[in-house]
């Protein structure tokens, strides 16, 4: 199946090649014709399936007709780098129509998104609170929305944000197209689709399978030497770019400063973070200011890092959707990656859920020559200290002696690099 059998606006067709898409994926297949037909839709999709084009396409497509600078879009989202990520994908394929988007979101200034306002958008793309915010200081008109997005609204109810939704609902014209989109359906979800959602289509699309490009490993180990095992295996890994997750922000914050004090170039991305700084971890990440990024998976939702090598899950997923959402992050555009998990006896079950997915057992491994004793994080961050601060290895396949690196073949075992 090709886009062209959309009947899309050769405007919108141009737009798509640029953006380099060929071939639309399931739940664009069963979604676009749906929203072209103006009939609401429940999604049940995860990140990573197509979306966003799915419901972008067909809206470029229904106001383009009739560009009015007035906003007659709006795509309500939990956090400011999904926001942002969808208003670059709306850019790129409507880089030549007439249609106008704009972002709405905390932690920057008000200024430009009030001149943008005042420019006239045709779409904004928004989160909850900023929103909220600026429609009730009536610096924003939402009378004219034909077209509402809910987009992860379970991770915007994990977030606190449902009693927004309902004000907001509030403010948009009752006669409207509604697109629900969630990964789970949890009952306030449900409730919350049954209650605006008009005779919708449902389009499902299945567990996100994961990507055969990625090796995964487990390692157990005490929750008081995650620390000190982490360090440890840094420092033997031959790698340019890790990803690495935390169950909380605090967590987060701690141990990227940890690995700060170790010599390792780190960031944290994390919730509490303004937007200045939320960019600056993410910029510094992408283009090699820092090889280690430690992140929230509700911070993380957004990143598009093509060549990060290995993701380390520091604290066990609470689910196996995000579990693959984590371990998408690496082994992308056929390169491979390594995946590895730090795991403690209560995270049996999830284990289990996981190698069911998989439909294989994971390797438990142990780090060659890393004391499994028990003992402070502290201790053993202080014992493996250099002398030197530590920094990863360049693409180049040589060490900064000029000696070739030392490339492991197995996740198995894990060659330090000499």
């Amino acid at each position: 199946m090709l886009f062209e059998q959309f009947s899309f606006d050769p405007r919108i067709i141009a737009g798509i090649k640029t953006a380099g898409y060929t071939n639309p994926t399931p739940i664009q297949q069963q979604a676009i014709p749906v929203v072209l037909k103006k009939r609401d839709i429940l999604g049940l999709a995860q990140t990573g399936t197509g979306k966003t084009a799915a419901f972008m396409l067909p809206i470029l497509q229904l106001l383009n007709i009739h560009p009015t600078r007035q906003i007659r879009a709006l795509i309500i989202v939990p956090t400011r780098e999904l926001a942002e990520q969808i208003h670059q994908t709306t850019i790129v394929l409507g880089k030549n129509t007439h249609v106008r988007s704009a972002t709405i979101y905390g932690g920057v200034s008000k200024g430009p998104q009030l001149e943008s306002l005042r420019r006239g958008v045709d779409i904004i793309v928004a989160c909850p609170g900023r929103l909220l915010d600026l429609l009730n200081s009536n610096a924003i008109d939402l009378s004219h929305v034909e077209v509402l997005v809910l987009d992860e609204a379970d991770h915007m109810c994990d977030m606190g944000f449902l009693p927004d939704i309902r004000r907001i609902l509030k403010r948009v014209p009752v006669q409207r197209q509604t697109l629900f989109f969630a990964a789970t359906m949890p009952d306030e979800i449900r409730s919350l689709a049954e209650s605006i959602l008009h005779n919708p289509v449902t389009v499902q699309i299945g567990v996100i399978a994961p990507t055969k490009t990625v090796s995964h490993a487990l390692y157990p180990v005490s929750q008081l030497l995650k620390t000190a095992l982490v360090t440890a295996l840094l420092r033997q890994l031959n790698s340019d770019r890790v990803l690495i997750f935390t169950r909380t922000k605090h967590r987060a914050r701690s141990l990227a400063h940890k690995l700060e004090l170790e010599g390792f170039r780190t960031s944290a991305l994390q919730g509490n973070m303004s937007q200045n700084q939320r960019q600056g971890a993410l910029d510094g990440f992408r283009k090699g200011k820092y090889d280690i990024l430690v992140a929230t998976d509700i911070a993380a939702r957004g990143i598009d890092v093509s060549d990060i090598t290995h993701v380390i899950n520091f604290d066990m997923p609470d689910t196996v959707d995000a579990y693959i959402h984590r371990i998408g992050r690496t082994g992308r555009a056929q390169a491979t990656g390594k995946a590895f998990t730090f795991c403690v006896p209560e995270d049996g079950g999830m284990i289990h859920d996981i190698e069911k997915v998989l439909g294989a057992r994971i390797e438990r491994e142990h780090l060659p020559g890393f004391n499994y004793t028990t003992r402070t994080s502290e201790s053993q961050s202080q014992q493996n200290r250099p002398n030197q601060p530590r920094q990863f290895y360049s693409n180049s396949g040589r060490d900064r002696s000029g000696n070739p690196k030392a490339h492991a073949t197995k996740v198995k075992t894990i060659q330090p690099v000499r």
